[in-house]
């Protein structure tokens, strides 16, 4: 399993160029195309995306997602990447369901921006591509993930209030049963 320097990796995203963590504004020229720029960063890390794949990302209209998939591009571009080559099908679901989710949990200027931000978008995209930090067992790199993770984090509150709506369900249904209870009660006496 491949390792990478976390604090390189979270000090590149530090340093990450404003055009790369502000999203894009679709169809204004000037601007970054997101999907020109995955395919010079996988390109470099040895792998060719299909046009199919591209032109999905390029006709997503989503600015958060493109952001998020903007700093993954950025990240992927530092030379722990190329070196190993990660395969294709982990860097697809990195720059598909994983930066959709991580858009979904926080807004992308915070990965460049916020400290523990930076260290979840890092391990995130270690843990996607099979990777982990170095000097940290999987067991570790998952733990930490888990502790800082803004996709965790909303999940779990996701499930409290499923949880909450379930409780809420039995404690009305309990109370009409009680009601109903006492009303038969009332009526044969």
């Amino acid at each position: 399993m491949p390792h990478a320097a976390l604090e390189v990796l979270t000090r590149r995203l530090a340093d990450t160029p404003p055009d790369f963590a502000a999203p894009p504004r679709i169809g204004v020229e000037g601007t970054l195309y997101v999907a020109a720029l995955v395919n010079d960063v996988a390109g470099g890390l040895g792998t060719r995306l299909s046009v199919d794949a591209l032109q999905r990302l390029a006709a997503d209209g989503n600015a958060e997602y493109l952001a998020v998939v903007a700093l993954l591009a950025w990240l992927l571009a530092d030379d722990c990447f190329a070196a190993a080559q990660p395969e294709q099908a982990r860097l697809l679901t990195l720059i598909g369901p994983t930066a959709l989710e991580l858009a979904a949990a926080t807004r992308a200027r915070q990965f460049a921006a916020d400290p523990e931000r930076r260290e979840e978008l890092v391990r995130m995209t270690l843990a996607t591509l099979g990777w982990r930090p170095a000097g940290e067992t999987a067991e570790q790199a998952a733990d930490r993930l888990a502790a800082i993770s803004g996709i965790e984090r909303r999940r779990l509150l996701e499930a409290s209030r499923a949880a909450e709506q379930r409780a809420r369900a039995i404690r009305e249904a309990l109370a009409r049963q009680a009601a109903e209870e006492a009303a038969d009660k009332w009526s044969r006496e």
